[in-house]
């Protein structure tokens, strides 16, 4: 049998309430979108890709998402010492470039995975918390990084409407 991304229930968003949250409800709805865009489809649709030369697939994204929140939150934020699940320094774009539609159930589920262990790994630490960023070398704190985690949930929604539109003509977010 042919494994298909599971239905999404939204979780209700928070519109009032403390900023920890506020932060934490529209991160869990950035998280929701992507999974939304993948319900109902198999690996293969998963998998397809954009257009040439782009790597870009819903499958990729997921697998993005993994990444980008393990090292946020987990690698980063958290100090914990790991590696990055699908990428490395020799292979930098292995969480988009080496999408397999008949590993789509366990990327999904690592993506469903790696979200729990980053809420649990940032849960004691205040958002004042902060982090060296690897790029600049200037100090961030968890409320940038919740916020720069929705931008990039965001942005990657933005890609994964188009991926879905091109596959079955789904559109929105309802």
């Amino acid at each position: 049998m042919t494994w298909i991304a599971p239905e999404i229930t939204k979780s209700p968003q928070l519109l009032v309430g403390d900023e920890r949250a506020q932060l934490h409800s529209l991160l869990t709805r950035g998280r929701e979108i992507l999974l939304w865009k993948c319900q109902g489809l198999d690996g293969e649709q998963l998998a397809t890709r954009s257009v040439e030369p782009s790597s870009m697939s819903l499958l990729g994204l997921i697998r993005h998402m993994t990444e980008t929140e393990r090292g946020w939150f987990r690698m980063r934020v958290a100090g914990e010492q790991l590696d990055y699940v699908y990428s490395d320094a020799t292979n930098r774009d292995g969480d988009f470039d080496d999408t397999d539609p008949g590993n789509a159930e366990a990327d999904y589920a690592r993506l469903l995975d790696e979200i729990a262990l980053c809420d649990k790994a940032i849960a004691d630490l205040t958002l004042d918390h902060t982090i060296v960023h690897p790029g600049s070398g200037k100090a961030v704190s968890l409320r940038w990084v919740y916020l720069h985690m929705i931008e990039e949930y965001g942005r990657h929604a933005g890609h994964a409407d188009l991926l879905r539109e091109r596959l079955d003509g789904v559109t929105g977010y309802q």
